[in-house]
């Protein structure tokens, strides 16, 4: 098996923008490459084909790092996705298939079926492709979790995956975190630690190679290049910590307000929007946020009800309906569309409560039950569909207008008709360019301050031999 596994200190340490980035520099040499998660937790996803023709969700990270390999996504590009509901409970896809729930209170024992699924993926994979690009989940040092990891160490172990560790110089404290990083691994799992890669470095690089020689002669590692600051990147993210960091493109002649819902899934559907100059778009959490905006939009959600009872919590529903009443534009995507409705039914508890029974906003005519199946969809040329719950009636009324088609905005025409229906704007970017763009930029990126081939090499070859072992070395 050829592979590598990109680790990181922390979440959002750049773990994704290095497996996407190496996916796009390893294709370009020729390779076949794949991208793999052997688990992600997140409500952003994408509905691919799998191998039997039938439809399946993946992560959407997973889904962009296949288009940067230039490989079909499929299923067994991310195995297992938990689909936060609340604090305490996720809804499981396996292999692209809704399969119950799991909970904190029995995460370790409740999850061993999943660990056999993802493992058995990911030799499939392999068994297919040139090489794998491993993406890891939060920090591989997670000792408290790690007698049931299948997604860093556990997997780098299961298939003998060199692993690189990305740390994340712009938050400071970076060399500490990749020392502590493998030190605290047991000896076995150190074996597996090839090297590390700095990212978001910002200033003159002669300061900072010191130190990565310092942490080479301190851990018996090289440092395989530095990523540096681009605040152009913006790649399809898997987590909703990542809104803090999504900025608008435009100056904002009109100002689109996105409702920052607790449970936001999908929130990918906006960034079209964020590509137009003439548009300014912010994520709100409170009324006041929603004043001045011209058009209000509702996303996805994994918790519909729920955070519709949010929003009234906030006083954010009046605030919406007062800015549709004004003749404002408000924009409902799927569980966002659900809202806008007269009432939400859940006769099964698909979202938790069984038998919960609610008023929508009351915007539009419509009416929504949720159903223990998951409908899955794909549109063309752009947009698909992720839901359970199933609308009847009317999902526009001037204005104010509804779909559960994820993507929709993605596509440059549709796009262009509603800004300038709603907004009386002229649309003036190209969704699709700009995203091959940036992977291309990533790619470039990659390429010109990593050493990319030293790091297929890794991948081919396998960790070196005789690294040392950093105390304490899980010796507890």
């Amino acid at each position: 098996m050829s592979g590598l596994l990109v680790a990181g200190t922390t979440s959002d340490a750049g773990k994704s923008v290095v497996t996407t980035g190496l996916c796009r520099a390893f294709a370009r040499r020729g390779v076949r490459v794949a991208p793999y998660k052997a688990q992600n937790m997140s409500n952003n996803s994408m509905v691919c084909t799998g191998p039997d023709g039938q439809l399946a969700e993946i992560g959407r990270a997973q889904w962009v790092q296949a288009l940067a390999a230039r490989a079909t996504p499929e299923p067994a590009m991310n195995p297992v996705l938990l689909k936060p509901g609340s604090d305490r409970r996720s809804h499981v896809v396996l292999m692209g298939r809704p399969a119950g729930d799991v909970s904190s209170a029995d995460w370790e024992e409740g999850r061993r079926h999943l660990a056999t699924a993802a493992h058995a993926a990911y030799d499939d994979l392999a068994a297919r492709y040139d090489v794998i690009v491993a993406e890891g989940a939060g920090s591989p040092t997670e000792i408290n979790l790690r007698a049931g990891d299948y997604v860093n160490m556990g997997l780098a172990r299961h298939a003998g995956l060199p692993t690189i560790v990305v740390g994340d110089i712009d938050r400071g404290g970076v060399f500490p975190a990749l020392f502590g990083t493998v030190a605290l691994l047991a000896p076995q799992d150190q074996a597996l630690i090839a090297g590390f890669v700095m990212n978001k470095f910002r200033g003159d690089l002669s300061l900072l190679s010191p130190g990565l020689e310092m942490l080479q002669r301190a851990t018996g590692r090289p440092t395989y290049g530095v990523l540096p600051w681009d605040p152009s990147l913006w790649l399809d993210s898997e987590d909703a910590l990542d809104l803090d960091g999504r900025r608008s493109a435009g100056t904002g002649a009109k100002r689109v307000a996105v409702v920052r819902l607790p449970r936001i899934s999908n929130f990918t559907d906006l960034d079209a929007l964020g590509l137009e100059p003439d548009l300014d778009v912010v994520f709100a959490s409170s009324a006041r946020d929603l004043a001045d905006a011209d058009l209000i939009v509702l996303p996805g959600t994994r918790a519909t009800i729920s955070d519709l009872g949010w929003l009234r919590e906030r006083g954010l529903d009046r605030a919406v309906i007062a800015h549709a009443e004004a003749g404002g534009a408000v924009l409902g995507i799927c569980g966002g569309c659900q809202m806008l409705g007269r009432s939400i039914s859940d006769p099964d508890g698909v979202e938790g409560i069984k038998g919960a029974d609610v008023e929508g906003l009351g915007l539009l005519p419509h009416t929504t039950v949720f159903g223990a199946e998951k409908v899955l969809r794909l549109h063309q040329p752009a947009g698909y569909e992720i839901h359970h719950g199933r609308i009847t009636g009317a999902t526009e009324d001037g204005l104010v207008s509804g779909t559960m088609v994820h993507g929709l905005l993605e596509d440059d025409a549709h796009r262009a008709a509603y800004l300038e229906r709603v907004l009386g704007v002229t649309s003036r970017a190209s969704f699709p360019a700009a995203r091959e763009a940036r992977v291309d930029l990533l790619g470039d990126l990659v390429e010109a301050h990593l050493d990319v081939d030293a790091l297929l090499d890794v991948a081919t070859s396998g960790t070196p031999a005789g690294l040392p072992v950093l105390p304490p070395g899980g010796a507890w």
